[in-house]
């Protein structure tokens, strides 16, 4: 059993913010955040993996946006690889709601990378792995995947292809994005994009959500 630290956040304040975003945790799953959450302000004086430093903001905008995901598009059962994990968000907070995910967390930097590896072994989250790699590098190690979730992906058009290429197979996509990048990120015509879904407490975030078009081959991938 896991035991936080008395300066982590309360399961009432935890709970409460997750009520915003339609989620119910059950007591474990409030355990794994409140750990995660100390794991990461230890670390994240080291290795700034994150710009947001109030526990509470950590919650509202790591944790509860991550796992919005699993009510609005929605997740449940599956294969999923966060590309660019970074501190382990969107993939952690959703392996952690939805136990059945196998989870695969792709991150090039050798020291973040470090860092999720860090979190896996102070909290049991079976049938997820590290993978320290570039995600164009990646194939049949995580092929055929249901989802592909990214929140800080930058060149979306070529990691859309990647998703979209035959060696991946990926049926959906599901990125954390701004309201500027819609655009730029709905260009792609390898995918059918849903209505972008507000992310609840946000001015200009959403989640957009596109389904693989059938028969896409992707070349150059």
């Amino acid at each position: 059993m896991i035991t936080p630290s008395p300066a982590v956040l309360s399961a009432e304040t935890i709970r409460r913010a997750m009520g915003e975003f339609q989620l119910e945790a059950t007591d474990e799953q409030v355990l794994c955040i409140q750990q995660y959450i100390k794991i990461l302000l230890v670390w994240n004086d080291k290795l700034n993996l994150t710009a947001i430093r109030d526990p509470l903001e950590i919650l509202y905008r790591h944790f509860c946006e991550s796992m919005y995901a699993a009510v609005a598009v929605p997740l449940e059962h599956g294969r999923l690889a966060d590309v660019g994990s970074g501190a382990g968000f969107p993939g952690i907070p959703l392996k952690i709601y939805r136990p059945g995910l196998q989870t695969f967390l792709i991150e090039s930097n050798m020291k973040k990378a470090t860092f999720l590896a860090e979190v896996l072994r102070n909290i049991e989250l079976p049938d997820t792995r590290v993978l320290v790699s570039r995600y164009e590098e990646l194939g049949e190690e995580i092929a055929p995947l249901d989802y592909v979730c990214a929140r800080a992906v930058g060149d979306y058009g070529n990691f859309e292809s990647w998703a979209a290429s035959e060696r991946i197979a990926a049926k959906q996509v599901i990125l954390w994005i701004g309201g500027r990048d819609l655009d730029e990120a709905r260009a792609s015509a390898e995918w059918d994009w849903r209505e972008p879904i507000p992310v609840p407490n946000s001015l200009r975030r959403y989640l957009l959500v596109g389904t693989r078009k059938h028969g896409n081959v992707d070349a150059k991938a």
